[in-house]
């Protein structure tokens, strides 16, 4: 008897959710022992041990997904690497191509690698489509890796785009541009002088590299982002449209050629289409994939349940490819969904508000109160913040962006060709967007970012919404009480530190918070680049995520990769003490003899003795900080000089328990005498994986090392931190302890080739 396709669905489902969460693959030597379980239950010939059989399959064919990945990052990053390439997007903002890897060797390359490369040097005629042979030098993408932090790691690899670098010795084999290409320079244009041109590039061609950081981050703070992306929606009224089309059509057969047949493979024809035109970025292509599904059920005439078909659809697109399991886009679009049916079935509308125009605005009402609830949850978890004021934005943005935006560039696309009439309608397609943006910049920014209790509280609201509908506030009204009690308390029992350390993942430079009962002391800030910086992205969430605020910020020196982001903490906490021994407007100098008490902990300043008119790394402010029991020693970054004469006049005073390595790890820091003056237990080095120079030198490690210290550092850990108790002290990194994932881990080059 043939297996379900549902429970096959489902089963695929379960089995590519423990991608997500995996510290490791199972290596190949499990294979045969999961096949042979696997096979001894399917000849129970029981329903439940069948169904643990055909996800024990699936989970292997997921988990070998991954593993050709793994295997693809290490090949391709082992060494240079001869590679026929075809370039599939052009970034102008970041001076960066994408291309897709189509053969290396002379052979094909499959699963689909796509590789960012540096295109400063490459052609000035580049066009999508084109083919090049060239040989690539490439890295794996390794992200900064911090609670509360974009995932940048899992995010490259569940788009399959894991690798970076440059190319040499570039051969064009085939000029040609694709006809996407065509296209796209074609309607360019029409609106390339238009106001909101890049959003409709977006829109168009998912083309998103020139929107700008403020409209991306008001579409977020207002809940509008999805709109804004080729997304499940855009691409249903995509088929919607070539539905629509078909049926014009069937207006001229003769009636027996009239069916639902036609119109449903001409919409999904026109889908396809709108897929291609978008470069096939992975949210189209799973669309299709669920399109397709459901095109499929049609036509074969299944009599299907939503449930039923929402499962078929999750499932067949985790079968095709299970790395979109790491895609949180992918798990928004199906819990949206999900959310939607429940909220329909279990608290719909009265059937007299469901069918006059006059009840249009309640019914939006309702639709997006729906998803604000059942997507908070999920929202939470995967943002770190809610947006309230999404309620509106969308009632407004929705209706302007489905009836207006999309519909306008469908027919623009198809008159663009005739180019007086696509003209003016590209300029209607940017001014619904000026339409839709008008009263979303007028709305109060209703961004909330949230801590780390806040998601699991936030599963309140399920539970509220299912007790509800099954009655449980009569029935079981102490299970109910328990079960709202269990999230609160669910963290009562973790051994909660006394006080803590965090030296962040900011790439290169140093950015370490010292924490205590809701408040924390940060030392430097980290680097700042061209639009943005390191407090902006890497240590306000992660303040916000901690629930922490901030009274005093210490500036070991001037450097650009110590005070990067000074300007944004002072802007998020104005009334921050600020101790400086640099040229930096400060409250308080940090030089030697200075000292506070803070939460308990002392604060001392051992260096430097005097302000010096130029701020160098000899100058850093070195200060130990201490509970009395344990202490911790934080020297930016000073270099021998500072160090031989740290150790020759205040040798007692810089034994520590924690050392913050100076000057991230380099060959001009860390002197023997220095390190057994210390006499620490452990040294934390804060350093980028691709570091320019190299840091941290090997020898410096080893030099740890000899001295009896147990070395962490940044670039192989990420966030590192360091719980002190009333009896001992305790060390774990991101991705070794905090939150340890296969898709988090050290791929491809080893440090010394760095």
């Amino acid at each position: 008897m043939p297996y379900p396709l549902v429970r096959l669905a489902i089963a695929a489902i379960a089995a590519a959710l423990p991608l997500n969460v995996l510290t490791q693959l199972p290596p190949v030597g499990y294979n045969l022992g999961i096949l042979c379980i696997a096979g001894a239950l399917l000849l129970a010939g029981q329903r439940a041990t069948t169904d643990i059989a055909v996800v024990l399959l699936l989970f292997l064919w997921s988990v070998e997904a991954g593993r050709e990945a793994e295997k693809q990052i290490v090949s391709l990053s082992s060494g240079p690497v001869t590679a026929e390439v075809r370039i599939e997007q052009i970034l102008p903002q970041s001076e960066r191509v994408k291309v897709r890897i189509v053969s290396q060797a002379g052979k094909p390359v499959f699963p689909p690698v796509f590789v960012l490369l540096t295109a400063q040097k490459f052609s000035d005629n580049l066009c999508r489509g084109q083919r090049w042979r060239m040989t690539l030098r490439l890295k794996p993408v390794h992200a900064r890796l911090n609670e509360a932090g974009f995932d940048a790691q899992r995010f490259a690899i569940a788009i399959r785009t894991p690798l970076a670098g440059r190319m040499t010795v570039p051969v064009l084999l085939n000029p040609a541009c694709s006809w996407r290409d065509r296209i796209i320079s074609s309607s360019r244009k029409n609106y390339g002088g238009l106001p909101w041109q890049a959003l409709i590039s977006g829109l168009a061609f998912g083309e998103r590299g020139e929107v700008s950081r403020e409209i991306n981050q008001l579409l977020r703070e207002t809940g509008t982002a999805h709109l804004m992306a080729i997304s499940g929606m855009h691409t249903g009224l995509a088929a919607t449209l070539g539905w629509l089309i078909a049926r014009l059509l069937q207006l001229l057969f003769p009636a027996r050629w009239i069916g639902y047949r036609f119109p449903l493979l001409l919409g999904m024809l026109v889908a396809l289409i709108y897929g291609w035109l978008s470069g096939g970025n992975p949210p189209a292509t799973r669309a299709i994939v669920a399109l397709g599904v459901w095109n499929v059920i049609r036509l074969k005439g299944w009599c299907c349940s939503h449930w039923q078909v929402w499962s078929l659809c999750i499932g067949a697109i985790l079968f095709f490819d299970p790395l979109s399991a790491l895609s949180d886009s992918l798990w928004l679009s199906a819990t949206a969904v999900a959310g939607l049916l429940s909220w329909y079935q279990w608290f719909p509308l009265p059937a007299r508000f469901m069918h006059k125009k006059r009840w249009l605005l309640l019914r939006l009402l309702h639709l997006q109160l729906g998803l604000l609830l059942l997507l908070m949850p999920v929202q939470m978890f995967i943002f770190h913040g809610i947006s309230f004021t999404a309620l509106v934005a969308n009632l407004w943005a929705v209706p302007v962006v489905t009836l207006l935006t999309v519909p306008l560039i469908f027919c623009a696309l198809l008159l663009n060709f005739v180019t007086p009439a696509g003209q003016f309608i590209w300029w209607c397609v940017d001014r619904t967007l000026a339409l839709l943006f008008f009263p979303l910049e007028a709305l109060p920014s209703g961004w909330i970012a949230v801590n780390q209790m806040a998601p699991a509280v936030s599963l309140l609201i399920w539970l509220v919404v299912i007790a509800w509908r099954f009655n449980w506030f009569r029935t079981s009204p102490l299970t109910l009480i328990a079960l709202c009690a269990s999230l609160f308390c669910w963290r009562l029992n973790v051994a909660r530190p006394e006080w803590r350390l965090d030296m962040l993942d900011v790439g290169h430079g140093l950015a370490v918070v010292i924490s205590r009962q809701g408040e924390a002391v940060i030392y430097d800030t980290g680097n700042r680049w061209q639009g943005g910086d390191a407090a902006l992205s890497y240590i306000l969430p992660w303040l916000s995520w901690q629930d922490l605020n901030v009274r005093h910020l210490i500036l070991s020196h001037g450097h650009l990769d110590h005070i990067g982001g000074l300007e944004s903490v002072r802007a998020a906490f104005p009334k921050v003490v600020i101790h400086s021994s640099a040229g930096v407007k400060a409250n308080q100098p940090c030089l030697r003899g200075n000292h506070w008490r803070w939460q308990n902990l002392t604060f001392r300043v051992l260096w430097p003795e005097r302000r010096e008119t130029k701020s160098g790394n000899n100058q850093s402010c070195v200060v130990t900080v201490s509970d009395g029991r344990w202490r911790v020693l934080l020297t930016g970054d000073i270099e021998a000089p500072a160090e031989l004469e740290l150790v020759r006049q205040y040798r007692h005073e810089l034994r520590a328990d924690i050392v913050q390595v100076p000057h991230h790890g380099s060959g001009t820091s860390s002197t023997p005498p220095f390190l057994r003056a210390v006499a620490g237990q452990a040294a934390l080095a804060s350093a980028a994986r691709y570091s320019a120079w190299r840091l941290p030198a090997l020898r410096v490690i080893k030099r740890y090392r000899e001295n009896h210290y147990k070395w962490h550092d940044t670039a192989v850990e990420g966030q590192i931190s360091v719980k002190f108790y009333q009896h001992n002290w305790q060390v774990s990194g991101m991705r070794r302890e905090i939150m340890p994932r296969w898709y988090h881990q050290w791929f491809g080059v080893p440090r010394d080739s760095r």
